[in-house]
């Protein structure tokens, strides 16, 4: 399958239904970093479901996958992208456990944010962070989101509705990173 983007280390990729075996392996092998901050699909049911929603024209879904081996090490998913005016998408992510740490996640999505201020035009992306989310706070942040507010309660997660930092970066704090 040809990679979104690439940087000789991970490689973002679309899933495929060659995927599942693996993908819910890593999500089950994850299931103590993840709780209580994401609930990826767990199921081949919505893992079947997952794969039909990044063919959506608002829906971008990529796995970010070692360059060596292939291994899948995260996800990277730019959701609800909405056109006109606004160009403007929410970006969500989480790693597989046998691999945080590593600096995939960083890497994927230095190449998630090329892909959607230079692949799919946008002008704008949110990230919305649970204030505890110390790793993905330090993600974003290294990426160069800013911080613009708090919203309570704001997703539902884990059976809870749960309060969420906003995050944002824009496409020309973006290029002036020197990317």
């Amino acid at each position: 399958m040809e990679p979104i983007a690439t940087d000789g280390v991970v490689l973002l990729r679309a899933p495929a239904a060659r995927d599942e075996a693996e993908f819910l392996d890593l999500v089950r092998k994850s299931r103590r970093l993840h709780r209580p901050w994401v609930s990826p699909p767990a199921t081949p049911d919505r893992f079947r479901r997952y794969l039909r929603r990044c063919k959506e024209p608002n829906f971008c879904g990529m796995l970010v996958c070692r360059r060596e081996d292939g291994r899948i090490v995260g996800v990277i998913n730019i959701s609800e992208i909405v056109r006109g005016v606004l160009q403007s998408a929410y970006v969500g992510y989480w790693a597989g456990a046998p691999f945080a740490g590593q600096g995939h996640m960083a890497r994927g999505l230095a190449l998630a944010l090329r892909h959607a201020f230079r692949g799919l035009g946008l002008h704008r992306l949110e990230a919305n962070l649970q204030p505890g989310n110390v790793r993905s706070r330090r993600l974003a942040k290294g990426a160069g989101f800013r911080k613009e507010g708090f919203s309570r309660r704001y997703l539902k997660i884990g059976g809870r509705w749960r309060d969420h930092e906003r995050w944002a970066i824009l496409r020309e704090e973006w290029g002036a990173g020197g990317r």
